[in-house]
């Protein structure tokens, strides 16, 4: 397994660089750039004046030099500084990612409480009204817009409803851990609901492949209450293919976090990566686009370790 893990980390560093490669040319191929706010408004602006800005921002010159002086500062932590607020790239992320990470963590325990629950209660009771009601609502959860589905808890649960609040991350005026829950459970729900719909159906399934093995039969000879047969010797093997998943959608909970952290005014990174689109920070863009790219490639690493940490049969060399 050493060996294993040290040859897919070091082919994760060209993979990187490939990945960083085609991200700066799409960036730099955006029509617009960062004078293009200058020269929306409405009065006129001198040529000479466009090109000192482009020139004070090094987006005149050439765009792979541009790439090897960004790739040069990556490599020792450096991203740039941002357009829009002459800010260290770094640090702005670093001071956003805790609100994301939060967000993240929460629906991740959520969808997986709800997941599981759905998925081995449907399973246990197949074709019944659970099982039909746990479908149809996957369905839902797959085919239902992130944006309409938030602005939908919103309306029902904030405004006509006024249990919880709708925006932000806490009451003005008000402090306490318990303000600050009451903040997180529309955003967390609205990123979960997807993750519970699609993890539910592969638990099921998988679920129902195994419970009809013989040494679950075998099981259920011997007297073991289903509870116990279930919970103890199926649903390990059944977990292997859903953990995987799991694994493989946590970098999805980050690029999910867009859509959620904008509806819910929520101060991640998701909000400041729409921020900087509208800005055309391209600094602060091919930052957040760097860290989405490297949780992608590190929860492929993850789902692979699970993959052979569940099945003792599966051995990489």
């Amino acid at each position: 397994m050493t060996r294993y893990l040290t040859r897919r980390v070091l082919q994760m560093i060209p993979l990187i660089f490939g990945i960083t490669v085609v991200l700066f040319a799409v960036i730099q191929a955006a029509p617009g750039g960062p004078e293009a706010a200058l020269l929306e408004s409405d009065r006129f602006i001198d040529p000479a004046v466009i090109e000192a800005y482009r020139a004070r921002l090094g987006v005149d010159q050439p765009v792979p030099v541009q790439y090897l002086k960004w790739v040069g500062g990556a490599l020792v932590g450096d991203l740039g500084m941002s357009f829009s607020t002459t800010r260290p790239v770094t640090e702005m992320i670093i001071e956003r990612l805790p609100a994301t990470l939060e967000l993240m963590g929460a629906s991740f325990l959520l969808a997986t409480i709800l997941a599981f629950g759905l998925g081995i209660l449907s399973a246990m009771k197949q074709y019944t009204w659970f099982d039909h009601l746990g479908t149809g609502l996957s369905f839902v959860g797959i085919a239902m817009p992130v944006f309409w589905f938030a602005l939908l808890l919103q309306l029902v649960f904030g405004v006509w409803l006024g249990w919880l609040p709708v925006a932000g991350t806490e009451t003005v005026g008000a402090t306490g851990l318990g303000d600050h829950l009451a903040h997180l459970v529309l955003p967390s729900l609205v990123l979960s609901f997807r993750y519970v719909a699609g993890w539910s159906r592969y638990l099921r399934s998988s679920l129902l492949g195994v419970l009809t093995a013989d040494y679950i039969r075998t099981a259920r000879a011997k007297g073991l209450s289903e509870r116990r047969v279930v919970g103890v010797h199926a649903l390990r093997n059944a977990m292997v293919p859903v953990v995987s998943v799991m694994a493989l959608n946590l970098a999805g909970l980050f690029s999910g976090a867009v859509i959620t952290e904008t509806v819910f005014a929520w101060p991640g990174i998701g909000r400041m990566f729409v921020q900087a689109m509208f800005a055309r920070d391209y600094p602060l863009l091919m930052g957040i686009l760097l860290l989405g790219s490297v949780m992608v490639v590190i929860f492929n690493l993850v789902a692979d370790v699970l993959y052979a940490a569940l099945d003792p049969r599966i051995r990489y060399e």
